[in-house]
């Protein structure tokens, strides 16, 4: 085959999980061309915001419930073997309710809070929890042992992996993703070969691809000092159908997420305060260790975040397209189904295969 130049654009983390696992092919030759770069904070840029974790609420029988079974144990090796990698355990308690099932979250959540969910068998302790043990209102719950991530170390961490297998990093801003074919983008100085489009919510205005299929669905958190004793998520919330109840610890001292919303079609980069006063409250009310009991006054706050979920409506665009010429690979539009899960390092097995049949 020879060696094949390769440029990907985008470096949220799905952009650099596709560089990082192309660049272990000795013949792939990889340049990562983005506009924002980890460190950077930015409402057109997803990934800093995510909490993240491995919650899977992909659809049983879905491509996207096999990439999420593929992802889980390249996760749990990370988190066994990789403390560097910003990724760690954490018990993770899923909460239904039946009278959320007309909402937006639960509809979201549909295949995660589901008594016998397909990814059961991924967990050696998954246990449904006994109606016994449950807060009033909540019809059905399970347990299992999962991964939290924390975004300010694992994007580095990605970053890092990719220059050790001799990828090059970049800044670049395209109009149209042909461009990024384009003699000089590629640190050969030659065309690329092939192009992998991971821009997220941009590929709804990117030239040459322009899927307006392609929405955001916000998001807004609040980062807290006060450790959580598990992830949490919920079906939904009495306080309207498009807010959500989720907490999780990041590792490594990133402090607690608190969620949050599924607001879909909304740009809005501003926290809304009423907002973070209601998850704030919902968030106590589920899980009291936060404050020892206490109310939201006694969260130790560290920010208010805002991030858009770049939501395709007919789910993850895998696939191949020749554009102006070039091959083009598209790995964009995880924000919907897996958002909170297989999305945070998206490892598509059937990637490899579109990309061997493009170049």
């Amino acid at each position: 085959m020879g060696e094949k130049n390769i440029v990907v654009v985008g470096a949220g983390v799905a952009g650099l999980t596709t560089a990082f696992l192309l660049s272990k092919n000795p013949q792939y030759k990889v340049t990562i061309a983005a506009k924002h770069m980890p460190g950077d904070y930015d409402i057109e840029y997803a990934s800093p915001w995510a909490g993240a974790n491995y919650m899977p609420v992909s659809a049983r029988g879905t491509p996207a419930e096999e990439w999420d079974r593929n992802t889980w144990q390249p996760l749990f090796d990370l988190a066994k073997n990789h403390p560097e990698a910003g990724v760690h355990f954490q018990r993770t308690e899923i909460y239904n309710r039946k009278k959320d099932v007309s909402s937006a979250t639960a509809a979201w959540f549909a295949d995660l809070v589901s008594p016998n969910p397909w990814f059961s068998t991924l967990f050696d302790d998954f246990r449904q929890i006994p109606k016994s043990e449950l807060q009033p209102g909540v019809d059905n719950a399970t347990c299992f042992t999962s991964v939290c991530i924390n975004t300010a170390i694992y994007l580095p961490w990605l970053v890092s992996q990719c220059l050790k297998n001799g990828a090059i990093v970049k800044r670049a801003v395209f109009k149209h993703i042909a461009d990024a074919a384009a003699p000089g983008v590629h640190h050969s100085g030659r065309p690329a070969d092939l192009v992998v489009n991971c821009t997220g919510l941009s590929a709804a205005k990117l030239g040459g691809v322009e899927d307006k299929t392609v929405v955001p669905a916000r998001g807004q958190i609040v980062v807290v000092r006060n450790p959580a004793p598990a992830m949490y998520a919920t079906s939904g919330t009495d306080d309207g159908p498009d807010e959500a109840c989720y907490i999780m610890t990041r590792a490594a001292g990133g402090g607690t997420i608190l969620g949050g919303c599924y607001q879909k079609g909304s740009w809005e980069s501003q926290p809304d305060p009423n907002l973070a006063i209601r998850i704030m409250q919902r968030c106590v009310a589920i899980c009291p260790e936060l404050t020892g009991g206490k109310g939201i006054e006694h969260l130790d706050i560290i920010r208010h975040g805002v991030g858009l979920r770049p939501v395709r409506e007919g789910g993850t665009r895998i696939e191949k397209e020749k554009i102006n010429g070039v091959w083009t690979v598209h790995n964009y539009g995880a924000g919907d189904g897996q958002s909170r899960s297989a999305s945070t390092q998206i490892l598509h097995a059937g990637l490899y295969h579109v990309v061997a049949n493009a170049i």
